[in-house]
């Protein structure tokens, strides 16, 4: 039985813990708030701290919102850090920067542990069907060692390259992700000023060379106005925020990405920020003094 750490069991992280569960693995949590209980009741052990999970655990997941977190996770007081002993493999599946992720991957790597970057994309859905897109960054040898608790979470997985490649990988995915749901949104927008039906529109586009996925699931929401969050817009905004930084960095221009986050910070100005990243519709809906469909 594989022993698993998991720090950071939140709307993502839950859900992911539980199919590590499911499929045979001893888990040993760590979260600010108390652990899901489902978890517990069917065997894993909550401990007090991350230096407690690293050292009981062989392979330890961290999975928290951003940057800051993941640092205080790792090497924080009582921290990840604290725990490992050589051999040991440290997985960090949060969305965080990839320039980050460098630097805390040679620290792991100083203790005689590999560091592998392992962000998702899948959502909320995704997490809890075990059919999450995992971007790995690291060595071979650590990444053959948990391709295994991989699958038992996702689908679609692939090693990119070394430390940092996994990040760079997922900041990708977000930049086309939120330009698609622009792009969805404007259509939909203009098909329903214009007086047709959206939902009937959006059912034709799905046929031809506009389907995807964003078309799919985020246009559906924008016709039904549901926007619980799967993934909420100030988790958008950060990855936005990772590729302007990252864009800055590397001397290149994303303009439109940054219309996006600009329009994502619109939203969450309004109050929307723990609404789904669909809403983002609603930015321009207000622009425009029109909705996509009535509420």
């Amino acid at each position: 039985m594989t022993k698993v750490g998991f720090i950071g069991l939140g709307i993502m992280g839950g859900p992911m813990a539980a199919n590590l569960q499911a499929g045979g693995c001893k888990l040993y949590l760590h979260d600010l708030r108390n652990p899901p209980l489902a978890l517990v009741e069917a065997g894993a052990t909550v401990c007090t701290n991350a230096a407690e999970v690293a050292k009981r655990a062989d392979v330890v997941i961290v999975m928290v919102p951003d940057t800051p977190h993941v640092e205080e996770a790792l090497f924080g007081a009582n921290g990840v850090a604290a725990g490992l002993s050589p051999g040991k493999i440290v997985v960090d599946m949060s969305s965080i920067s990839p320039m980050a992720t460098k630097e805390f991957a040679k620290q792991i790597n100083k203790l005689r542990c590999d560091y592998l970057d392992a962000p998702v994309s899948g959502g909320e859905v995704g997490a809890r069907a075990a059919t999450l897109t995992i971007m790995v960054g690291g060595g071979q040898e650590a990444f053959d060692r948990v391709r295994p608790l991989f699958e038992l979470m996702g689908k679609n997985i692939t090693l990119v390259g070394g430390n940092g490649d996994g990040q760079t990988t997922k900041v990708a995915n977000q930049i086309i992700v939120a330009l698609t749901i622009e792009a969805v949104a404007e259509a939909l927008l203009f098909a329903s000023k214009a007086g047709a039906d959206p939902a009937r529109v959006r059912a034709a586009l799905m046929g031809g060379f506009a389907a995807s996925r964003i078309l799919e699931v985020h246009g559906e929401r924008m016709v039904r106005r549901t926007f619980a969050p799967g993934f909420r817009i100030e988790l958008h905004q950060k990855d936005l925020n990772l590729a302007l930084q990252g864009a800055k960095h590397l001397g290149i221009t994303l303009p439109n990405t940054a219309t996006a986050q600009e329009l994502m910070n619109s939203c969450a100005a309004h109050g929307m920020a723990q609404l789904d990243h669909s809403a983002l519709c609603q930015a321009i809906e207000r622009m425009s003094n029109h909705a996509i469909a009535a509420a």
